[in-house]
């Protein structure tokens, strides 16, 4: 999940979105920061999001809570062009590694907030404004001592739900197993929400396999995705 956040953002004290962590923002990640941040990094504001000014179009908004490198990010929005994509990643390195596949692949339907998703959805977020949410491989916090850390957890859960717009889903992927079977019991009790499968999904045809997951399947870890859909 994302790292360190810049200097100037403040971060609520209970639950957040990321897991502080270093990095070194690359030559190319500075050069595409320089470049394409005013175009694709939207500024954080404690104000509804006016997504279709943000987009220059109207079309269906999927948050995504933590890219990492933007991999997958790139991937999904490219596969799935009739959609906007508003994403929240803190970790610098990372932003400037998705800045660099927009300006590579040319895509145009990807903006970034660089700030805390928990802050996002509590004040530029509106109910019933999101069509999607993904949430893709979120710190575990292995320790027992710890769990009581992750993300997705019956309070912040109820939030998210609440942006959703009627039909709209929540994906959520993790290769740690507890984890896994945590969610399932969280997404299963918010009254919200409606699960399709049978317990997990199949992985939906968007969301690619990284590298760091294909190394865990060939050391036979497991991975669990979970959609589930607002009633």
């Amino acid at each position: 999940m994302p790292g360190a956040a810049p200097a100037h953002v403040a971060h609520p004290q209970t639950i957040r979105s990321f897991v502080r962590r270093t990095g070194r923002v690359t030559t190319g990640q500075a050069k595409a920061f320089a470049e394409l941040g005013a175009a694709f990094v939207l500024p954080y504001q404690a104000a509804p999001l006016d997504a279709a000014a943000a987009f220059g179009r109207t079309a269906p908004l999927i948050l995504e809570i933590g890219f990492g490198m933007g991999e997958a990010t790139a991937h999904i929005a490219q596969v799935r062009p009739d959609d906007n994509f508003l994403c929240c990643e803190v970790h610098e390195p990372g932003v400037g590694a998705l800045l660099k596949r927009i300006g590579e692949q040319g895509i145009g339907n990807i903006r970034i907030l660089q700030h805390d998703a928990v802050e996002v959805i509590e004040h530029m977020l509106p109910p019933a404004s999101l069509d999607g949410i993904h949430v893709f491989f979120p710190d575990p916090w292995h320790k027992k001592k710890h769990n009581k850390r992750r993300l997705i957890q019956a309070p912040f859960l109820a939030k998210l739900a609440s942006r959703l717009a009627q039909g709209g889903y929540i994906h959520c992927a993790t290769d740690w197993q507890p984890y896994a079977e945590q969610m399932l019991e969280v997404l299963s009790a918010e009254p919200q929400l409606t699960n399709g499968a049978d317990g997990f999904a199949p992985r939906p045809h968007y969301r690619p396999t990284t590298k760091f997951e294909k190394r865990g399947l060939r050391l036979g870890h497991g991975v669990w995705d979970l959609v589930f859909r607002k009633r």
